[in-house]
């Protein structure tokens, strides 16, 4: 079996602490701009420090009132969201062109994941055909944002799950006036963050039909 199939068949997911945005983001571009064909796809599973974030074709007038909480101009899509600790984060660093699938079907895949994983702590949720992430009973839950190069994606989505809320009233969440954001402890509770990681990590393999899952705890190594 050639290296390429074999990392075709599948993942390492890096399951890291809090990380400040920034720093995330230096790593996205240096995995996707260092990899070849035979790089294994990752997933990785963290935490921001608080920050505002704003895509690449972000609106200013959708900030509203930054206080002291950073703001970083992002290369991903969509409008301004919010970061903190209690929002678990997945970024998607995956071989697009190898999967065989393009974003549309990604963003179904991640849509579909977090969708399952909600189901399995007793809440509803759907995806909305006009705006990316997911919702319940009309708010907002989960975010998407994906930037895609040299056929890989990186950057991926954001689920509420146990954090503080109120920096989304200082913004347009994802360029909507008025959008209510929630999070899973509104619908459930006690959760334990580190278990909804595990089962979102679990469908989103799922999802994506990887044969193959590593994991480790291990921070970003240096690719060449």
């Amino acid at each position: 079996m050639s290296s390429s199939s074999v990392a075709n068949e599948g993942v390492l997911i890096r399951l890291l602490g809090p990380q400040a945005y920034e720093l995330s983001w230096q790593a996205m571009q240096d995995f996707t701009n260092q990899r070849d064909a035979t790089t294994l796809d990752e997933i990785w599973v963290l935490q921001h420090l608080p920050v505002f974030t704003q895509g690449q074709a972000g609106k200013a007038e959708h900030m509203l009132d930054q206080g002291t909480i950073p703001l970083v101009q992002s290369d991903r899509g969509g409008q301004v969201t919010y970061h903190g600790p209690g929002q678990l984060m997945m970024y998607l660093m995956l071989d697009l062109k190898r999967l065989s699938i393009g974003v549309r079907v990604l963003v179904a895949h991640m849509e579909k994941a977090l969708i399952d994983c909600l189901r399995n702590y007793g809440i509803a949720a759907n995806a909305d055909t006009k705006a990316p992430g997911v919702f319940v009973q009309g708010s907002k839950i989960a975010s998407l944002g994906l930037r895609v190069r040299k056929g890989c994606s990186f950057h991926g989505l954001a689920l509420n799950v146990d954090m503080d809320l109120s920096p989304f009233e200082r913004i347009n969440p994802c360029g909507y006036p008025g959008l209510d954001m929630v999070q899973m402890i509104d619908f459930t509770n006690p959760i334990e963050f580190d278990k909804v990681a595990l089962n979102m990590c679990q469908h989103l393999v799922k999802q994506l039909q990887y044969q193959h899952v590593n994991k480790t705890q291990q921070a970003w190594v240096e690719h060449h």
